[in-house]
């Protein structure tokens, strides 16, 4: 497993390993006293968690040996996999339906698979291999941009209909980081974003939780046990947390004040165990994790591999960012997982499956140390 290692970005996996096994001591701290009164098991929820990290962590190391060209001939059975998964999370029966949305398909022993974080690297692999092989032609409206605006507009839907507002705006703005460093015609993309804040307005004022969600981000005290509730919980776990936090294990917040204390809102309980500098070296991470990305992605060999690399680098940005806006209150409340830190199998294996892709495109690359950035194209694999 460890065989050559050295020939892939030795701070892409440090980064990765350091937040995998990190969120599995969080869950646990998050989550025990409330699975030993749902579960009977305080464990539940570390078991679990650690499985998933096992899991992903063999998958990572197995995917960076494969090299990343392969997955040019799946990319359209990966998207059109993906649109029928989707699908499936609509059809009772198969799909299984929690806090008010069906975002899940049941499988074998309680387990629940969410087709949304599959169609996050699908649509990504589609981009890169569709994008390196139009080049210029991603400039040209009909054949270059709006084929990709039919197939994100599919994806989206399917995601609204759950409802999964969360991972909707995640796929749009990837897609849109793609296209733009593409090369697509700034205007193409400042349309579409013009042309979205109707149907944006229209999906808030005309569902109701949405419209709650969106006062209570504007004034979460004028409903304190409300639509306000998660976020004041949210803030009140990172004011306790002061600088250096209370001690792992000993949030309050967790016990039963912070609704999804092991999921959307980790990194709040992070912010009370271990304070101002704890969220700090997280944010950290995070940083150092996407810079190594974006190397990986200017310094690829070829086009493919960097529209890969760059749209791996902006799933977690982007995913990370929003979550931590959400915990810091700067966004409206959504659920949304924060990358190998949140409780989530679904999540963490897809995403170690991305870092397996990451790394083998760093294979071979002459990469420069810590948070420089290369400066040309080098040696390919």
């Amino acid at each position: 497993m460890f065989k050559n290692i050295e020939k892939y970005d030795i701070y892409i996996i440090v980064a990765v390993m350091a937040l995998t096994c990190f969120g599995v001591v969080m869950v646990f701290s998050a989550s025990a006293v409330m699975a030993d009164k749902r579960y009977h098991d305080g464990f539940y929820f570390l078991k679990r968690q650690g499985g998933f990290a096992l899991v992903g962590m063999v998958l990572m190391f197995a995917v960076m040996k494969i090299d990343y060209h392969l997955w040019q001939k799946y990319a359209i059975y990966a998207l059109a996999l993906s649109l029928l998964l989707l699908v499936a999370v609509l059809i009772p029966g198969v799909g299984g339906a929690a806090g008010g949305s069906s975002r899940w398909i049941k499988l074998a022993l309680g387990f629940r698979f969410q087709p949304s974080e599959f169609a996050k690297i699908a649509l990504i692999i589609f981009m890169a291999f569709s994008l390196d092989r139009k080049q210029e032609r991603i400039m040209l409206l009909g054949k270059g941009f709006l084929p990709y605006m039919g197939v994100l507009m599919i994806l989206l839907s399917l995601l609204l209909v759950q409802p999964d507002m969360g991972s909707a705006v995640t796929l749009f703005l990837v897609a849109f980081t793609m296209l733009f460093a593409a090369g697509t015609r700034p205007r193409h993309i400042i349309s579409v974003f013009l042309l979205a804040l109707p149907f944006v307005y229209f999906l808030i004022v005309n569902v109701p939780y949405r419209l709650r969600r969106v006062t209570a981000f504007l004034d979460p005290w004028k409903d304190p046990l409300g639509g306000g509730y998660q976020a004041i919980q949210s803030l009140l776990a990172l004011g306790k947390g002061g600088l250096i936090g209370v001690g792992l294990g000993n949030s309050r917040q967790k016990l039963f004040y912070l609704p999804e204390a092991h999921t959307d809102f980790i990194l709040a309980v992070i912010g009370e165990e271990f304070g101002f500098f704890g969220v700090m070296i997280v944010i950290g991470i995070f940083f150092l994790l996407v810079q190594r990305a974006l190397c990986v992605a200017l310094a690829a060999p070829d086009a493919f591999g960097r529209y890969l690399a760059l749209g791996i680098a902006s799933l977690f940005g982007i995913e990370a960012l929003v979550n931590m806006g959400v915990v810091f209150g700067l966004l409206p409340t959504k659920g949304l997982a924060l990358p190998f830190l949140s409780y989530g199998g679904s999540s963490l294996i897809i995403s170690m499956f991305a870092v397996g892709i990451l790394l083998n495109i760093s294979s071979g690359l002459n990469l420069p140390g810590g948070l420089l950035l290369p400066i040309r194209k080098t040696a390919s694999q």
